[in-house]
């Protein structure tokens, strides 16, 4: 079990909604990317989360330990002074949640939303107090944000969460973050413009006052985002980023397809070097116009708790 002190995103999120902007939560999903990802933190002097999913583990061949080791070295290596924390996101498994808080992340995330509440909170209630035995905070999902656009249209109203389900389920498994479904998906926008219902939001934050998290961000104009990390009471203040990431890597390699870390290997110095700085700018340009980050290191304090 690894003893490193935890950083409490739910503080961090929580002194990000006080002050109107949002900490991302960047997906690297290769490890040659998390050292882009926390450049571009420091060169903007924000807050910064970096994460990986059960999903992206087996997809691009990685371990809890492995992505928690590099991660490390690379806030050691690059001298990383702005406050940075490691998350893992939509797990399904609590093995791998026991995996993920031995490897020393963070905060971890408990995905039970497919199932219906009473089960949902069951299944986030027993992460809960593992990862809590741990000092390690858990987000939680209530609500169904879909994996691309290609299912929602413009009646699935019934997936977005319930305000007062978001309540119940806050108080009955002391979760630390809520993610909440609001009408972004996951991956690329594929036949519909992007949405985020923010009367939705505001509805949700009259009820729940922990960090609210907006999964699906990659493709979501500036504007909208901006707006529901600003609305009055507090908007959302978690927002998850890796699509538009992974999509610069790959058009600066000149690439249509996903690789994994054992296929960036075989990448020439010079182009992997191209493509991490393509990342390393789609990141800080997310931390200036998206979350309205940039300079705000300094209100979390150290370590941003």
């Amino acid at each position: 079990m690894t003893t490193t002190e935890r950083i409490s995103v739910r503080a961090m999120c929580l002194k990000a909604m006080d002050n109107s902007f949002a900490a991302g939560s960047f997906s690297p999903r290769y490890l040659t990317n998390i050292g882009p990802v926390l450049q571009a933190a420091q060169n903007q002097n924000s807050p910064v989360i970096v994460q990986i999913s059960q999903n992206e583990l087996k997809r691009f061949g990685c371990s809890c330990d492995a992505f928690a080791k590099e991660y490390r070295r690379c806030k050691e290596e690059l001298g990383i002074r702005v406050p940075a924390a490691l998350h893992l996101d939509h797990t399904k498994d609590l093995g791998i949640i026991k995996e993920a808080v031995a490897a020393g992340f963070d905060s971890v995330m408990i995905d039970a939303s497919e199932y219906e509440l009473e089960q949902n909170i069951s299944i986030v209630r027993e992460a809960v107090a593992y990862a809590h035995r741990y000092g390690v905070e858990v987000e939680g999902e209530i609500g169904k944000i879909s994996s691309n656009d290609r299912i929602e249209t413009d009646s699935t109203s019934e997936l977005y969460t319930d305000p007062y389900e978001a309540s119940k389920f806050v108080d009955e498994t002391d979760v630390d973050l809520l993610a909440i479904s609001v009408g972004t998906v996951h991956g690329a926008y594929l036949a519909r413009k992007p949405h985020i219902e923010l009367k939705r939001i505001a509805e949700i934050r009259e009820r729940v006052q922990l960090p609210l998290v907006l999964h699906g961000a990659s493709g979501v104009p500036a504007d909208l985002v901006n707006a529901a990390i600003t609305l009055p009471g507090g908007g959302v203040s978690k927002i998850n980023i890796a699509t538009d990431l992974e999509q610069a890597f790959l058009k600066a390699l000149g690439r249509g397809e996903s690789t994994t870390n054992q296929g960036v290997e075989d990448i020439g110095q010079e182009e992997l070097k191209q493509a991490r700085q393509a990342v390393m700018l789609v990141a800080e340009d997310k931390m200036k116009h998206y979350l309205l980050s940039s300079g705000q290191a300094s209100v979390l304090g150290k370590g941003g708790n």
